[in-house]
């Protein structure tokens, strides 16, 4: 393992570690000594009661190992309700859909913002596979709304019927499993992970076809070629899930919020090593293997790959922005300036909070958000001070 400025895990979370290598090597003997790194991404985030976001740890916060916007501050999750109020609306009711509600404190904010406004959804719907964050989740919608829980639904799976809703994905598509190349002399190759001396060890085979298309289609759209060892990501993933939705909404809305790039910025020539990161306790690093099941492994989204994606599913683009423009756009100085009638102290907490979620050097312009919809006429509030989709 890579040297690294990390805090040593505990004896038990080492254990903890050591269980979902074996479960790694295991499968990677069966598959006959290689597997690609998307699955090894899948195996160690979301391996039942060993991966990262399958097992009981501390992840959100404080506490955890990063902190996402709904924590930051409830003016995130209040500015994003009043576009959420707007659609319910004009749709004429429907169904709030959540994927990966991480803490619950975005979905709590949430319905506390449309009961206060009259326009509750039929139903709060919120696509979980974590038994742990599904407790924690309904601990917080309980504490800030508890007449309301009864609202709200967890489910496994998509929705069997075909709804009408707005469907909210706040920090979800980074977490989903990537495959890894690199441009060689050889052509383009796969990462992925192979067992050496007992140890997991990263090993490169040639691309299948598809990726080798696949990075053929970037660097045609780029209109060069990646330098050789260049390395970065596809995310293969975003197709089938916006598919899914697709296929489930009969009428909706869908807000995509994430840190990431359009195209020609994710490939610069300059980024020869991707955008994938790793977190723990707060400390950013890029060592995918550093105790599996312990650390966050995310990769920045292709904002570009996720548009034509849409696209092709059946989706209307609607808009591209970043975080900042479209929560200044959703009503956010309206909710600060409620904030600021309050005592100094307040006052210089509310400022330090908008402060993170909209300046360019925290997370106003890393983090984009992406709106697209299905049978609705309507443009999509949130878009209306700067609207990019000309960037992708």
């Amino acid at each position: 393992m890579h040297k690294l400025d990390l805090p040593e895990p505990s004896f038990d979370e080492q254990q903890h570690s050591a269980r979902l290598v074996e479960v790694i090597k295991n499968e990677i003997q069966a598959t006959g000594g290689w597997i690609d790194f998307a699955r090894y991404m899948q195996l160690a985030l979301y391996t039942p009661g060993l991966g990262y976001y399958s097992a009981g740890r501390q992840k959100f916060g404080e506490q955890g190992d990063f902190i996402t916007a709904p924590e930051i501050s409830p003016l995130f999750s209040r500015s994003l309700a009043n576009p959420v109020a707007d659609m319910l609306s004009i749709m004429q009711g429907g169904d709030v859909l959540e994927f990966g509600a991480g803490s619950g404190a975005m979905a709590a904010e949430c319905l506390y913002v449309l009961e206060q406004k009259n326009v509750l959804p039929d139903r709060y719907l919120i696509v979980e596979l974590s038994a742990d964050l599904r407790e924690r989740q309904k601990q917080s919608i309980a504490a800030r709304v508890p007449a309301l829980i009864d609202r709200v639904h967890w489910l496994d799976r998509l929705p069997g019927q075909k709804i009408n809703a707005v469907v909210l994905a706040n920090e979800v598509l980074d977490a989903m499993p990537v495959q890894r190349f690199v441009r060689t002399s050889r052509g383009v190759q796969c990462m992925g992970l192979a067992v050496q001396d007992n140890q997991l060890v990263v090993k490169l085979v040639d691309g299948d076809d598809e990726l080798v298309e696949r990075v053929g289609h970037i660097e045609t759209r780029l209109g060069r070629s990646l330098d050789v060892n260049y390395s970065s990501e596809i995310n293969f993933n975003i197709q089938p899930w916006l598919q899914s939705i697709a296929d489930v909404l009969n009428q909706g809305v869908v807000y995509l919020i994430d840190y990431g790039y359009p195209q020609r910025e994710y490939y610069l020539p300059e980024r020869t090593m991707g955008t994938l990161m790793c977190y723990y306790q707060h400390r950013a690093h890029d060592d995918a293997l550093w105790y599996p099941g312990l650390q966050d492994i995310t990769a920045f989204v292709d904002f570009t790959a996720l548009a034509d994606a849409a696209t092709a599913v059946g989706f209307d683009l609607d808009g591209y922005t970043s975080q900042a423009s479209f929560l200044l756009d959703a009503g956010l100085p309206a909710l600060v300036e409620q904030q600021m009638q309050a005592d100094l102290q307040q006052h210089i907490r509310v400022v330090q909070q908008m402060k993170t979620l909209t300046l360019p050097s925290e997370m106003g312009e890393r983090f984009k958000v992406l709106g697209l919809k299905k049978n609705i006429e309507t443009d999509l509030p949130g878009f209306g001070i700067r609207n990019n989709l000309s960037y992708l």
